[in-house]
Protein backbone atom coordinates (compact mmCIF):
# COMPACT_ATOMS: atom_id res chain seq x y z
CA UNK A 1 0.00 0.00 0.00
CA UNK A 2 1.62 3.37 -0.96
CA UNK A 3 0.86 6.00 1.89
CA UNK A 4 -0.14 9.49 -0.27
CA UNK A 5 1.28 12.61 1.13
CA UNK A 6 -1.22 15.10 2.56
CA UNK A 7 -2.18 18.09 0.72
CA UNK A 8 -1.17 20.84 3.23
CA UNK A 9 -3.08 24.27 2.82
CA UNK A 10 -3.58 27.41 4.58
CA UNK A 11 -6.36 30.42 4.57
CA UNK A 12 -5.85 32.57 1.96
CA UNK A 13 -6.62 35.24 4.28
CA UNK A 14 -6.82 38.24 1.14
CA UNK A 15 -9.49 36.43 -0.62
CA UNK A 16 -12.18 36.16 2.49
CA UNK A 17 -15.32 38.41 1.92
CA UNK A 18 -14.52 42.11 3.72
CA UNK A 19 -15.86 41.41 7.10
CA UNK A 20 -15.93 38.05 7.47
CA UNK A 21 -17.59 35.83 8.98
CA UNK A 22 -19.84 38.43 9.48
CA UNK A 23 -20.43 39.71 5.58
CA UNK A 24 -23.37 37.48 4.63
CA UNK A 25 -25.94 39.73 7.17
CA UNK A 26 -27.20 42.75 6.61
CA UNK A 27 -25.94 46.23 9.00
CA UNK A 28 -29.74 46.23 10.44
CA UNK A 29 -29.79 42.31 11.26
CA UNK A 30 -26.10 42.95 13.26
CA UNK A 31 -27.46 46.21 14.87
CA UNK A 32 -30.68 44.49 16.13
CA UNK A 33 -28.49 41.68 17.86
CA UNK A 34 -26.08 43.93 19.36
CA UNK A 35 -28.89 45.82 20.51
CA UNK A 36 -30.32 42.96 22.36
CA UNK A 37 -27.31 41.66 23.38
CA UNK A 38 -26.44 45.17 25.39
CA UNK A 39 -29.83 45.23 26.37
CA UNK A 40 -29.18 42.05 28.43
CA UNK A 41 -25.62 43.36 29.42
CA UNK A 42 -28.06 46.15 31.33
CA UNK A 43 -30.35 43.65 33.07
CA UNK A 44 -27.19 41.62 34.58
CA UNK A 45 -26.62 45.09 36.11
CA UNK A 46 -30.21 45.40 36.81
CA UNK A 47 -29.97 41.91 38.60
CA UNK A 48 -26.95 43.00 40.65
CA UNK A 49 -28.27 46.61 41.91
CA UNK A 50 -31.36 45.05 43.26
CA UNK A 51 -29.54 41.81 44.70
CA UNK A 52 -27.67 45.02 46.76
CA UNK A 53 -31.11 46.37 47.41
CA UNK A 54 -32.89 43.18 48.84
CA UNK A 55 -29.59 42.23 50.85
CA UNK A 56 -29.28 45.61 52.50
CA UNK A 57 -32.80 46.13 52.88
CA UNK A 58 -33.21 42.45 54.53
CA UNK A 59 -33.62 42.99 58.21
CA UNK A 60 -31.63 41.36 61.46
CA UNK A 61 -31.97 40.82 64.67
CA UNK A 62 -28.61 42.42 66.58
CA UNK A 63 -27.60 37.96 66.74
CA UNK A 64 -27.35 37.71 63.55
CA UNK A 65 -25.93 41.48 62.00
CA UNK A 66 -22.87 40.69 62.14
CA UNK A 67 -22.36 37.42 60.80
CA UNK A 68 -24.45 38.36 58.17
CA UNK A 69 -22.27 41.45 57.20
CA UNK A 70 -19.73 39.11 57.17
CA UNK A 71 -21.36 36.84 54.26
CA UNK A 72 -22.96 40.35 52.48
CA UNK A 73 -19.65 42.09 51.08
CA UNK A 74 -18.31 38.76 49.34
CA UNK A 75 -22.08 38.56 47.95
CA UNK A 76 -22.14 41.66 46.59
CA UNK A 77 -18.46 41.00 44.89
CA UNK A 78 -19.30 37.75 43.36
CA UNK A 79 -22.04 39.06 41.91
CA UNK A 80 -20.34 42.22 40.49
CA UNK A 81 -18.32 39.09 38.06
CA UNK A 82 -21.45 36.76 38.10
CA UNK A 83 -23.31 35.18 34.70
CA UNK A 84 -26.83 35.69 34.03
CA UNK A 85 -28.05 32.32 35.19
CA UNK A 86 -26.07 32.69 38.79
CA UNK A 87 -27.66 36.86 38.77
CA UNK A 88 -31.26 35.21 38.53
CA UNK A 89 -30.35 32.86 41.13
CA UNK A 90 -29.26 34.76 43.41
CA UNK A 91 -31.75 37.48 42.88
CA UNK A 92 -34.29 34.69 43.54
CA UNK A 93 -33.03 34.23 46.85
CA UNK A 94 -32.21 37.56 48.15
CA UNK A 95 -36.02 38.63 47.20
CA UNK A 96 -36.96 35.35 49.33
CA UNK A 97 -35.03 36.34 52.40
CA UNK A 98 -36.01 39.83 52.44
CA UNK A 99 -39.49 39.67 54.57
CA UNK A 100 -40.51 43.14 53.46
CA UNK A 101 -40.24 42.22 49.70
CA UNK A 102 -43.77 42.76 48.31
CA UNK A 103 -43.56 41.52 44.87
CA UNK A 104 -46.71 38.32 44.53
CA UNK A 105 -45.42 36.52 41.08
CA UNK A 106 -41.75 36.21 41.91
CA UNK A 107 -41.62 32.48 40.79
CA UNK A 108 -43.15 33.35 37.67
CA UNK A 109 -40.94 36.69 37.06
CA UNK A 110 -37.92 34.04 37.65
CA UNK A 111 -39.17 31.69 35.39
CA UNK A 112 -38.97 34.36 32.50
CA UNK A 113 -35.83 35.69 33.45
CA UNK A 114 -34.30 32.00 32.93
CA UNK A 115 -36.13 31.80 29.76
CA UNK A 116 -34.78 34.82 28.29
CA UNK A 117 -31.30 33.81 29.91
CA UNK A 118 -31.42 30.70 27.63
CA UNK A 119 -32.04 32.48 24.60
CA UNK A 120 -29.20 35.63 25.00
CA UNK A 121 -26.69 32.69 25.36
CA UNK A 122 -27.56 32.09 22.04
CA UNK A 123 -27.70 35.29 20.64
CA UNK A 124 -24.10 35.68 22.78
CA UNK A 125 -22.65 32.32 21.81
CA UNK A 126 -24.04 31.17 18.68
CA UNK A 127 -22.64 31.19 15.20
CA UNK A 128 -24.07 32.48 12.81
CA UNK A 129 -25.17 30.88 9.82
CA UNK A 130 -25.73 32.45 6.24
CA UNK A 131 -29.29 33.80 6.25
CA UNK A 132 -31.72 32.58 4.13
CA UNK A 133 -33.63 34.82 1.46
CA UNK A 134 -35.61 36.56 4.06
CA UNK A 135 -32.48 37.27 6.14
CA UNK A 136 -33.07 34.49 8.90
CA UNK A 137 -30.34 33.12 9.97
CA UNK A 138 -30.07 29.72 12.26
CA UNK A 139 -26.78 30.16 14.71
CA UNK A 140 -24.93 26.76 15.46
CA UNK A 141 -25.40 26.80 19.57
CA UNK A 142 -26.22 23.74 21.49
CA UNK A 143 -26.31 24.12 25.36
CA UNK A 144 -25.36 22.36 28.28
CA UNK A 145 -27.80 19.70 27.53
CA UNK A 146 -26.74 18.77 24.57
CA UNK A 147 -29.75 20.57 22.87
CA UNK A 148 -29.01 21.76 19.50
CA UNK A 149 -30.69 25.49 18.91
CA UNK A 150 -33.14 25.16 15.82
CA UNK A 151 -34.88 28.46 15.38
CA UNK A 152 -34.33 30.60 12.02
CA UNK A 153 -33.56 34.25 13.77
CA UNK A 154 -34.36 37.76 11.95
CA UNK A 155 -34.63 41.51 12.08
CA UNK A 156 -38.41 40.87 13.96
CA UNK A 157 -37.15 37.95 16.32
CA UNK A 158 -34.43 40.33 17.71
CA UNK A 159 -36.14 43.03 18.07
CA UNK A 160 -38.86 41.18 20.32
CA UNK A 161 -36.25 39.70 22.38
CA UNK A 162 -34.96 42.80 23.01
CA UNK A 163 -38.73 44.59 23.70
CA UNK A 164 -39.32 41.12 26.49
CA UNK A 165 -35.74 41.95 28.03
CA UNK A 166 -36.84 45.48 28.86
CA UNK A 167 -39.68 44.38 30.46
CA UNK A 168 -37.47 42.16 32.74
CA UNK A 169 -35.67 44.69 33.23
CA UNK A 170 -38.51 47.21 34.11
CA UNK A 171 -40.06 44.08 36.69
CA UNK A 172 -37.07 43.69 38.63
CA UNK A 173 -36.82 47.94 39.14
CA UNK A 174 -40.31 47.52 40.05
CA UNK A 175 -39.42 44.75 42.71
CA UNK A 176 -36.93 47.29 44.36
CA UNK A 177 -39.33 50.08 44.10
CA UNK A 178 -42.34 48.45 44.92
CA UNK A 179 -41.36 48.75 48.34
CA UNK A 180 -40.89 52.14 48.90
CA UNK A 181 -37.15 52.29 47.91
CA UNK A 182 -35.52 54.29 45.33
CA UNK A 183 -33.62 52.10 42.56
CA UNK A 184 -29.82 52.07 43.49
CA UNK A 185 -27.98 54.84 41.54
CA UNK A 186 -30.55 56.11 40.01
CA UNK A 187 -32.86 59.63 40.75
CA UNK A 188 -35.99 58.03 41.29
CA UNK A 189 -39.21 58.42 43.77
CA UNK A 190 -38.11 55.99 47.08
CA UNK A 191 -35.92 56.01 50.22
CA UNK A 192 -32.58 56.03 49.37
CA UNK A 193 -31.02 52.52 50.63
CA UNK A 194 -27.08 53.88 51.17
CA UNK A 195 -25.34 57.15 50.93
Amino acid sequence: MTVKEPVKSVVNQNTLPVGFPTHAHGTEFWECLGRTVATFGFLEEVLVKAIFAFTATTEYSEAEIEEAYSKWVPKLERSLSDQLGALINTYGKSVRDNSNATIENLDDLINDLRAASKIRNVLCHGSWRMPDSNGASTPFFVNGQKEVFETSIDVAFLNQVQKHAVELICAVINTVTHMGWQFPSSNGPGEVIWR
